[in-house]
């Protein structure tokens, strides 16, 4: 455990807040509590207290502004960041981000994501860490740290259980008193007690038929029991209730001004459906936020000065990568001989590098999570730059599922046009999204008429291109002077953003030579969001190229394989995949990227499988290759640190979650409420790791914790004296090395524990560095709670009864020390 060093309130801080709520009216206040915009808070100039702004940064600060105009360092996805099982590398991250806040003007960071991973069907499994409730707690008391000690404060989401995305506005997850307490508050109650966050987000969910945003019993539990002070934002649109929202502890309901508080609020106190004193305790939570971040006149901020800047970010983004990717096999080929990586860049022939993800790389997931990088390196930039001419691409298939966002070929602009007709210079755009939510640049949203979106499209191939839009209002689409498309776009549903997230829309189909050259102009003018959302300008071109002959893409892989020394497959999701605002329907590797594998592990024995996914996919040919590198959602440095890995530099990452051969091996799957609107956590603790051993008949393909080395190691003695477990282990290799410690418990198997309890707990892990030969001892600390069970009867944590054994090893499933501790 990491005795963290946090910034702590000045004393001034109480008298400086109450002589600001003194200078405010009702009115005032109820307009603090329901926000200014999309991204910012409501100022009150008589009080001094700025404007505050917030951001979503999981995998990168966006800022107010969603655009490529104003690019964001774009870093690995929050469960490659566990990964690493580096709380100290987290915090690093945490002063990236910080730096990134503080140059984008961001007084505070929507993240860390601490759901936990219950299925692996879960749309934004990518953006929690871990399917273990003190993994992830570890990771993100040090991801809070590392942003709030540079002054930038973060906010905890989603609260709680948050798991899926599913009619996530209106499920109500049916979940047992000691289900939540063990896993999904746990991670909360760990951040609170350790880093003091100064934010939480409540979720659109309900838990137990109570919507987050007003559930007074479990903001009570965090606010009362877990010592968090810190300030209470809704999800975006989540908040639904006046009243009740601000008696149980809502201080802010996002985005606004068009909120449930705001007018609403002023107006149930005036009727005397709640008090001002209930809405004084709010506005106390955002004047206290204020004065820690520097918002408030008359007080110095927690932290003083700017974030310092990272020298060279783009180095700490490839060493995070790095020491991310999970080295899942590695096996010598079928002949014999050495394991198949690392390869050896003086001594390497040729390299097939063969998928559509080896060129255009897959670093994010999708949804508000995303971000526009200043670049990002693919797993072909990295190895040709590193191995020249002695690489040789082949697409392999083709990932083509909907028609996608206008990119390769196309330079576009985008101009917002006044009502009167005035426009603004153009800004450049990346690709065919348009995402100005909540605002518009260099006017207000009531003097914006309609966007122009305009360039050119040079084909890159002949044959037939499908061109198409998407957004939420009128499109008018011209190409080369001729009106193509002129109407309005719908949606359908419950959310609003589902017409831009969602797919876009075939338009009109073009044949064209490669080479030629197209005009083309789109027009859009957005229709009026629900109430409860600001004006947004959500729109996209949408394109897609003559789809290839897949069998001949298949065959001249298969050609390059057999001819190369070396076979890397890069296979991947797409964003119609793992993304916000919908789950998976299956864990199956989309297109025919299957039988690619297959195909080029039969042409080449030497063939290295590399898993561009954020979550768990299905694997049938583990058994046929001979390496497998899991490398998630790298972030922009991705293929730098692929190709880093794969020539010599050691994979530093360990499994954060079980991964299953098939989706029907594994233990919970269920994301889809039932007719009721209800989503049975019937499973209790028994999630991940902990119900693959309890049932103890399936192998899951990975297990938690698992990741490979370039070197080996030797696990040579666990010695424990009253809570503290002392490993030491031995690099037995020819290299330097990287190993994870990993400490668990297992409670007498014959403990009486209503409800079961778990064959293993993760307790304790370290990561450790040693040279060939070389032994380290790490001393693992072991706190009370990891030998207790929240007993529903006495409402109260209790001692699990007999005795316990610690065990230490490389994972879950490979423990060969053991010791007897006393709870």
């Amino acid at each position: 455990m990491t005795d963290w060093t946090v910034p702590a309130d000045r004393p001034e801080y109480d008298d400086a807040v109450e002589a600001a709520l003194a200078k405010l009216d009702l009115d005032t206040k109820a307009d603090l509590l329901a926000g200014l915009d999309m991204w910012r808070t409501v100022a009150a100039p008589e009080a001094g207290l700025r404007s505050m702004t917030v951001s979503d940064g999981p995998i990168g600060v966006r800022g107010r502004f969603w655009t490529a105009a104003d690019p964001s360092l774009a870093l690995p996805s929050p469960t490659a960041q566990a990964a690493s099982w580096d709380p100290a590398l987290v915090r690093r991250i945490g002063n990236l981000l910080a730096a990134e806040a503080r140059r984008k003007d961001v007084d505070v960071l929507l993240a860390p994501t601490i759901n936990l991973h219950r299925s692996p069907l879960g749309g934004r499994h990518f953006e929690a860490f871990s399917e273990d409730p003190y993994l992830t707690g570890r990771i993100a008391e040090a991801y809070v740290a590392g942003v709030q000690e540079q002054g930038v404060g973060t906010t905890m989401k989603h609260y709680v259980a948050n798991d899926a995305e599913t009619d996530r506005f209106t499920v109500d997850n049916v979940i047992g008193e000691r289900t939540l307490r063990e896993l999904y508050l746990r991670p909360f109650e760990m951040v609170a007690a350790a880093v003091n966050p100064w934010g939480v987000m409540t979720a659109y969910n309900s838990v137990n038929g109570t919507t987050m945003t007003a559930h007074r019993e479990l903001m009570e539990v965090l606010r009362g029991e877990f010592g968090f002070d810190g300030f209470n934002v809704s999800d975006w649109g989540a908040a639904r209730h006046t009243v009740e929202a601000a008696e149980a502890g809502l201080d802010l309901a996002m985005p606004g001004p068009f909120t449930v508080f705001g007018r609403h609020l002023a107006d149930a106190v005036r009727e005397g459906r709640t008090t001002e004193a209930a809405v004084d305790a709010n506005v106390r939570r955002i004047l206290k936020l204020a004065a820690r971040v520097g918002a408030l006149d008359g007080v110095e901020a927690a932290v003083a000065g700017r974030a310092a800047a990272i020298a060279d970010p783009d180095a700490l983004l490839r060493e995070i990568a790095r020491r991310s990717f999970v080295l899942a096999k590695n096996d010598a080929p079928a002949g014999g001989g050495a394991a198949v990586l690392p390869l050896d860049p003086d001594a390497t022939g040729t390299v097939a590098l063969i998928g559509p993800a080896a060129r255009d790389a897959r670093v994010l997931g999708g949804g508000s999570a995303t971000v526009f990088p200043p670049h990002v390196v693919s797993p072909l930039d990295g190895l040709t730059a590193r191995l020249g001419d002695r690489v040789v691409y082949a697409q392999g298939v083709d990932l083509f599922e909907q028609i996608e966002a206008a990119g390769r070929g196309f330079e576009l602009t985008v101009r917002p046009v006044a009502k009167d007709g005035t426009e603004l210079p153009a800004e450049p755009l990346a690709n065919g999204d348009v995402k100005w939510m909540g605002y518009v640049p260099g006017m207000t949203p009531d003097e914006f008429g309609h966007a122009v979106l305009e360039g050119r499209y040079t084909a890159t191939k002949a044959g037939e291109h499908v061109f198409g839009t998407r957004g939420y209002g009128h499109h008018r689409l011209v190409i080369d002077g001729e009106v193509v498309f002129d109407d309005d776009h719908q949606y359908a549903g419950d959310d609003p953003f589902e017409a831009f997230f969602g797919p876009g829309v075939e338009r009109t189909r073009i044949r064209l030579d490669a080479g030629q050259v197209l005009q083309i102009r789109l027009e859009f003018a957005p229709f009026d969001f629900p109430p409860g959302f600001p004006p947004s300008v959500l729109f996209g071109l949408m394109h897609t190229e003559p789809r290839p002959d897949e069998q001949a893409l298949i065959e001249e892989a298969v050609a390059a394989a057999r001819a190369a020394d070396t076979a890397v497959v890069v296979v991947s999701t797409t964003a119609l995949t793992e993304s916000e605002g919908f789950d998976r329907r299956d864990l199956r590797l989309p297109g025919r990227q299957d039988e690619l594998v297959a195909a080029v592990a039969a042409a080449n024995p030497n063939t290295v499988v590399v898993v561009n996914t954020g979550s768990p996919v299905e694997m049938p040919w583990a058994g046929a290759v001979a390496g497998i590198l899991l490398t998630w959602f790298p972030g922009q440095e991705g293929g730098n640190a692929l190709a880093e890995v794969l020539l010599g530099a050691e994979p530093g990452g360990r499994l954060t979650t079980t991964w299953p051969k098939t989706l029907a091996d594994a233990p919970v799957t269920q994301v889809v409420p039932d007719e009721a609107g209800r989503l049975h956590y019937d499973e209790g603790v028994f999630i991940g790791y902990r119900a693959w051993q309890r049932r103890g008949t399936v192998e899951p393909a990975f297990w938690f914790g698992h990741g490979l080395s370039y070197t080996e190691w030797a696990y040579e003695s666990l010695e424990v004296a009253g809570r503290e477990a002392r490993v030491r282990v031995r690099n037995t290799g020819a290299v330097t090395g990287r190993d994870v410690v990993q400490l668990y418990l297992s409670p007498d198997p014959a403990a009486d524990v209503p409800g079961g309890i778990e064959p293993v707990r993760l307790a304790g892990f370290a990561a450790v560095e040693a040279g060939p030969g070389e032994e380290v001892e790490v001393v693992l600390a072991v706190d009370d709670r990891a030998f207790q069970y929240w007993n529903e009867e006495d409402r109260a944590w209790r001692t699990v009864p007999g005795a316990w054994t610690a065990k230490a090893g490389r994972n879950v499933n490979d423990l060969p020390l053991t010791a007897a501790i006393e709870a």
